[in-house]
C-alpha cells in the first residue's frame, strides 16, 4: 500500500506555529531549571556551611561568567513562570481557541523578553 501523503524530512523547511515554539521553550526551560537545581542547592549548602564557604560563594558570584549563568537560570525561571501562568489561565477556559492560543503565545514571548531584559539589567 502506497501512502499518498507528502513526506518532508528537511527540518529546516518545516514552519511551526508560534504556539509550538512557546510549548517547546516551556519544556526546555523546565529541563534547565531541573538541571540547575543541583548547582543552586550546592551553592546554598556551601554558603550555609561556614563563614568561609559564604565568602567563597560570594566571591564566585561576582565574576562575569557566574553572572551570565545566573542570568540564564533566572531567564529560564522567568519564562517558565510566564508560560505557566498562561497555562493556568487556559485551564480557567480563557484563550482555548486557536486564535486565543496564538495571541497568548505572543503575549508570553513579549512579556518574557521584557522581564528577562529587566532581570539582566538588575543582575549586571
Amino acid at each position: 500500500m502506497k501512502s499518498q501523503r507528502p513526506v518532508n524530512l528537511d527540518l529546516r523547511t518545516i514552519k511551526l506555529p508560534v504556539t509550538a515554539y512557546t510549548s517547546i521553550l516551556h519544556r526546555i526551560s523546565g529541563v534547565i531549571l531541573f538541571v540547575c537545581l543541583a548547582i543552586m542547592l550546592y551553592a546554598l549548602d556551601k554558603s550555609l556551611s561556614s563563614e568561609e564557604g559564604f565568602g567563597q560563594v560570594k566571591a564566585c558570584l561576582t565574576s562575569p561568567l557566574a553572572k551570565l549563568v545566573i542570568w540564564g537560570i533566572l531567564s529560564a525561571l522567568l519564562y517558565h513562570l510566564v508560560a505557566g501562568v498562561r497555562h493556568l489561565i487556559m485551564d480557567m477556559g480563557i484563550g482555548e481557541t486557536l486564535e486565543g492560543g496564538k495571541l497568548g503565545s505572543k503575549i508570553v514571548i513579549a512579556v518574557s523578553v521584557v522581564v528577562i531584559v529587566l532581570a539582566g539589567v538588575w543582575i549586571w
